[in-house]
C-alpha cells in the first residue's frame, strides 16, 4: 500500500513540475513576437479557412490555458493571452485548437471516440469515489459489498481510459497544428521552435495526467482487493 502512495506522491509532483514549466515555456516565447504581426484570432481564422472550415466560430474565454475546442456549439475558445497576442505562444495555441476543428471536420477517429465517452465519463466522475466507499463501508457487513465497490472502481476506470484516448487526440492536434504553421511559412524557424517547444510541454500535462488516474485506479483496484482479505 505505501508504495502505492509514494507512486501517487512521485506523480503529483511530477504534475506540479510539468504545470510549471509550462507556465514558464509560455511566458516566455509569448515574447517572440511574430514577424507577420498576426495575432492567435487572426491564425485561428486563416487554418480554419485553409481546411475549408466554415461553420466554426473564434471566440474569446477568461482566463490563462483556459483554451479549448467546443465540437458542440462549433467554437475555437482562445484565452485572454491568446486572442489578441502576437506571439509564438499565441500561434501555438490557436494552431492547436483548430486543430481539434479539422479533427471534428474530417472525423478523426480518436476524437469520435473521445467525443462517445464524454456523457459516461461525466457521470462516473461524479459517483466513482462515493460507490467505492460506500461499497467498502457495506463490505463490512454485507456480503455484495465488496462488488459495490469493484463497480465504483470500473465507472473510476473509464476517467483513466478517457484520459489515456485524449493522449493522441491531444498529441495529433499538434501535430496538424505544426505542419500547418510550418507549411504554410507562417512563422519563422525561430517561432516555430518556440510553438514546438510550446506544444511539447503542454502534451505533457495529459500524460503526467493519465499516468496520476491510472496510479489512483491501481490504488483503489488494490485497497478494495486487499479489503476481501482482511
Amino acid at each position: 500500500m505505501g508504495s502505492y502512495l509514494v507512486l501517487i506522491i512521485v506523480i503529483a509532483a511530477a504534475s506540479w513540475w510539468v504545470g510549471n514549466t509550462l507556465k514558464k515555456k509560455f511566458k516566455h516565447y509569448s515574447k517572440i513576437t511574430l514577424r507577420n504581426g498576426l495575432t492567435g484570432k487572426e491564425i485561428a481564422k486563416q487554418m480554419l479557412s485553409d481546411h475549408g472550415i466554415r461553420d466554426v466560430k473564434v471566440v474569446s474565454t477568461p482566463g490563462m490555458l483556459t483554451d479549448h475546442y467546443d465540437p458542440r456549439s462549433k467554437t475555437v475558445n482562445l484565452s485572454e493571452g491568446v486572442y489578441m497576442q502576437q506571439n509564438a505562444s499565441a500561434a501555438a495555441v490557436a494552431a492547436h485548437e483548430c486543430g481539434h476543428a479539422v479533427q471534428h471536420a474530417t472525423g478523426y477517429e480518436w476524437l469520435q471516440l473521445r467525443s462517445t465517452l464524454v456523457p459516461m465519463v461525466s457521470v462516473a466522475s461524479n459517483f466513482s469515489m462515493y460507490i467505492i466507499f460506500g461499497g467498502l463501508i457495506a463490505s463490512q457487513t454485507l456480503a455484495f459489498g465488496q462488488t459495490i465497490a469493484l463497480i465504483g472502481v470500473g465507472l473510476f476506470g473509464l476517467g483513466t481510459l478517457f484520459s489515456f484516448i485524449t493522449l493522441p487526440v491531444e498529441y495529433d492536434a499538434s501535430n496538424r497544428a505544426l505542419d500547418w504553421l510550418k507549411r504554410k511559412n507562417m512563422v519563422s524557424q525561430q517561432e516555430l521552435e518556440g510553438a514546438t517547444d510550446a506544444l511539447k510541454w503542454a502534451a505533457r500535462t495529459y500524460v503526467v495526467a493519465a499516468l496520476a488516474s491510472l496510479a489512483t485506479l491501481m490504488y483503489l483496484l488494490f485497497r478494495v482487493m486487499g479489503n476481501s482479505r482482511d
